[in-house]
């Protein structure tokens, strides 16, 4: 390592740490960074409130679609779910029951936008540009920003020129009454998934645009009675055991099914035989409806969802399945490809959020002032360990390339965790001030990835058009890593700490910080 000048004090950061992102993504960092004794953090958020899309998202039916045992810390388990599968006000509430567990509100500032990160070689420091000029310095970055920020507005002609209401499931007002009015819902993915038939039985009539149909499958959506509760409040360690049984399901039922679908396709076949069995139960046979409904590709293309009653909607009088392609937006509503004009008073965008397309979510600079956008449209995404990335020292993605199994999301952020604090602690054992990850370690981490993809369900032909945020635009499938969670968990814990290049900085001033930049306290 290069040592400093004797007598020389290396700079130093405003903080060690900076997380951006105060979800669930967030809070679990946090978390990890003071069980492994740094307290030297903060974290920055562009909303007025911690949960990330669970503070964001309100729209009618929104819930979690795995069973809440699996979503949830394994160092936090929460007793009191009212439900398998709990609304989202509970999932809200969890979040800042977290917060106040481990004392993270004085480490949080809110409405604190990034818009920028540089290194700066020669301090090895993160400098962070928030909205409205303020910067910030850290010797570490974790962006924790999760995939569910920015929502997708799609290009629909004549959209301008609509004078009813719009609104986007992830901006959603509150103060919204839906009673007899007649609505247009533009998607089928998880959001709408839940919307339809939460708001179909109060509107007069509800039109559905679908480009591509969803897998879909029944939601054992029960309540969870108070005998059971105070059960797991007394006797932890079954709800641990319930927590392996949830996680085991979807590994073995999603999971392997998905990475090793070259080896084992009939644990896919026998998913899409149990959602083909459940739509037409659901239409009670119908079958020009169940024909509209069912997709035309391999189960896990596209995320699956769990609905209670998603399908059986369609069957109502007043709502409508359409498929003809939009052909535009009218004053008073939507023309599709028929010419037929339908019209609408209110018109809802359940039409997701930019992914990949979103990687990183601000631009960020590294060794040599190369932007981290550019460096993965122009070479592929590709990460180490689906978290940190050759050129970027002092910098870790939660949720990045290569980085989610598909299985629990809190499973995910857990192992990611791992990784970045065990390097922060080796960086701190050795005195370094720079952790990268070394280029080869780097490059073979990715070609191990693009080893597996062709025994994924995603190389399947049939996956090409759906319109998946799984999927780049040169065909790679970056948004899901090609192993298990057991995988991804065991090699967080095992791999070399040696993939990583250490280094101690020579004696720098600071860059000088920007007014504001200083401030600690929550806005």
């Amino acid at each position: 390592m290069t040592g400093t000048a004797a007598g020389a004090e290396v700079a130093q950061p405003q903080h060690e740490v900076l997380v951006v992102g105060a979800g669930f993504s967030g809070i679990g960092t946090a978390v990890g960074l003071l069980r492994s004794g740094v307290e030297d953090f903060l974290m920055l958020e562009e909303q007025d409130g911690a949960g990330g899309s669970w503070h964001t998202n309100r729209y009618p039916g929104i819930a979690v679609d795995i069973s809440a045992f699996s979503y949830s810390f394994s160092f936090a388990p929460h007793a009191s779910w009212s439900r398998a599968f709990p609304p989202g006000p509970e999932l809200k509430a969890y979040a800042e029951a977290c917060i106040d567990r481990y004392r993270l509100r004085s480490k949080m500032r809110f409405n604190s936008r990034v818009v920028q990160a540089s290194y700066h070689e020669q301090t090895h420091l993160w400098e962070v540009e928030l909205a409205g000029g303020d910067t910030l310095t850290a010797r570490y970055l974790v962006c924790a920003t999760g995939w569910l920020t920015k929502p997708k507005t799609p290009k629909l002609p004549g959209l301008d020129d609509y004078t009813g209401r719009v609104v986007h499931t992830a901006r959603w007002d509150a103060g919204l009454d839906l009673t007899g009015k007649r609505v247009a819902v533009i998607g089928t993915g998880a959001s709408s998934v839940q919307l339809v038939p939460e708001v179909a039985p109060r509107v007069k009539r509800l039109d559905v645009y679908q480009r591509t149909a969803t897998w879909v499958f029944p939601k054992p959506d029960v309540p969870i009675p108070a005998a059971v509760r105070r059960t797991f409040a007394a006797v932890p360690w079954t709800q641990r055991a319930v927590r392996l049984a949830t996680d085991t399901a979807t590994e073995v039922g999603f999971v392997i099914a998905m990475i090793q679908y070259r080896r084992f396709p009939f644990l896919v076949r026998a998913g899409e035989a149990i959602a083909r069995l459940y739509l037409r139960q659901q239409v009670c046979g119908d079958r020009e409806l169940m024909a509209a409904l069912a997709p035309r590709y391999r189960l896990g293309c596209k995320r699956p969802s769990f609905a209670k009653g998603y399908w059986r909607t369609f069957t109502r009088d007043n709502v409508r399945l359409h498929t003809d392609s939009l052909e535009r937006i009218t004053a008073t509503g939507i023309t599709t490809a028929d010419g037929t004009e339908h019209p609408c008073d209110v018109l809802v965008l359940a039409t997701g959020y930019h992914v990949l397309d979103n990687l990183p979510p601000f631009p960020v600079h590294g060794q040599g002032g190369r932007d981290l956008r550019e460096f993965w449209r122009e070479e592929r995404f590709q990460t180490y360990e689906g978290t940190s990335v050759k050129g970027y020292p002092n910098l870790w993605f939660i949720v990045g390339p290569y980085s989610f199994t598909g299985g629990s999301w809190f499973g995910m952020i857990d192992y990611q965790v791992t990784h970045l604090t065990r390097v922060i602690s080796e960086a701190r054992r050795r005195g370094a001030t720079q952790a990268v990850v070394r280029a080869e370690k780097h490059d073979a981490s990715f070609r191990r990835a693009l080893r597996r993809q062709p025994n994924t369900v995603f190389a399947h032909p049939s996956c090409q058009g759906t319109n998946s945020y799984y999927f780049d635009s040169l065909g790679d499938a970056p948004a899901v890593r090609p192993s298990s969670t057991y995988e991804a968990a065991w090699r967080a814990r095992h791999f070399d700490l040696d993939d990583y290049h250490y280094d101690r900085v020579a004696a720098a001033p600071a860059p000088a910080p920007r007014s504001g930049g200083a401030r600690h306290a929550t806005e």
